[in-house]
């Protein structure tokens, strides 16, 4: 019988194992590459910021000199000193939703025609064009709309007050049966205007719009597919439904990019400060037309005035902006999909 020798235990015992601490700090490389961008994404926080303060800041004269009547106000004569921007906002908005009824479809359509329909070697090219569209300087689409689309577009708006002119924004103040109507009252209207700046606004919907169709999950549009439905009936139990975060919030972004368009407008339009829901009629202004036509020779109070719209402005758009940028977070369209 052998007899092994006995060990004390405590002589052989290992030191208690203790777990390795793992570091998720960005090191090399990385690190360089997340303090970067992270200084850049501070950046635009502090630029946009400043932005805000110094007009709040600029805007203080104003309210103080014209009290909260200067948003009621729909008059801007610096010689009587009355000004006030309750015309011009009201313009805009008027500008922004009749480029918005426009884009919008189109814009829709261009998206899925892109994603769904077009042959593959086609859609590199038609995205390229989206994209051309929008980098397009606003000067450049307001020449295309002074020289090409008001034209067409006064006959246009002949045509909508004879067969729709019982609607009140499709009504003008002149004859349209006329044997020669007075097509100088069709002209630099918020409709042309608008029609503009639709096709501003439409690339930046699209791409959105676009990018939010292409990640539609493949799995349930070949599931679609393969239960019977149709290309239409897959599109639209499928790609609509995902995509509509982004086409709500695709379509509030170029609302931004309306509201604030400027060169292409100002070329356009005839300057009016009266409220109106004539959109085909001559005469309407827009903020940002107003501080671009002003500027210049604005000085003292009426300068602090224009600084004041463009708060107002500012506020809009960083208002609409966010408020896009949380639907597509919060939708379905903002998730990663497999």
């Amino acid at each position: 019988m052998t007899i092994l020798p006995l060990q004390d235990p405590a002589s052989n015992a290992r030191p208690p194992a203790t777990p390795r601490r793992i570091s998720r700090k960005p090191t090399g490389g990385d690190a360089v590459f997340a303090n970067t961008f992270r200084a850049i994404g501070a950046s635009v926080l502090v630029i946009t910021g400043g932005i805000g303060l110094f007009l709040a800041y600029q805007s203080w004269p104003t309210l103080r000199h014209y009290g909260l009547g200067f948003f009621t106000t729909r008059a801007w004569n610096p010689d009587t000193d009355t000004l006030g921007i309750a015309a011009v906002l009201v313009g805009t908005v008027q500008v922004a939703l009749i480029a918005m009824v426009i884009a919008f479809p189109l814009a829709v359509a261009a998206a899925l025609y892109i994603t769904e329909y077009a042959p593959p070697r086609l859609q590199s090219t038609l995205v390229a064009v989206v994209d051309l569209m929008a980098a397009i300087p606003s000067i450049v689409y307001g020449l295309w709309g002074f020289f090409l689309v008001e034209p067409h577009a006064s006959d246009f708006a002949v045509f909508l007050q004879r067969n729709f002119g019982w609607l009140p924004f499709f009504h003008v103040g002149a004859d349209p049966n006329a044997a020669v109507p007075d097509m100088s009252r069709y002209t630099a209207s918020a409709f042309i205007a608008g029609v503009v700046v639709s096709m501003m606004a439409m690339p930046m919907a699209c791409s959105v719009i676009r990018q939010v169709f292409s990640q539609t999950p493949m799995g349930e549009k070949e599931g679609a597919l393969a239960l019977g439905a149709t290309k239409w009936g897959m599109i639209r139990t499928v790609v609509l439904p995902f995509g509509k975060g982004g086409i709500i919030g695709g379509t509030m972004l170029a609302l931004g990019r309306a509201l604030g368009e400027t060169m292409a407008v100002l070329m356009i339009i005839s300057p009016e400060f009266i409220i109106k829901g004539r959109i085909l009629e001559i005469g309407t202004d827009t903020v940002a037309a107003l501080i671009a036509a002003q500027f210049g020779e604005a000085t003292g109070i009426q300068l602090s005035a224009l600084l004041t719209a463009g708060f107002v402005l500012f506020v809009i758009t960083l208002l609409v902006n966010t408020l896009a940028a949380v639907i597509v977070n919060r939708s379905r369209s903002g998730a990663e999909t497999s």
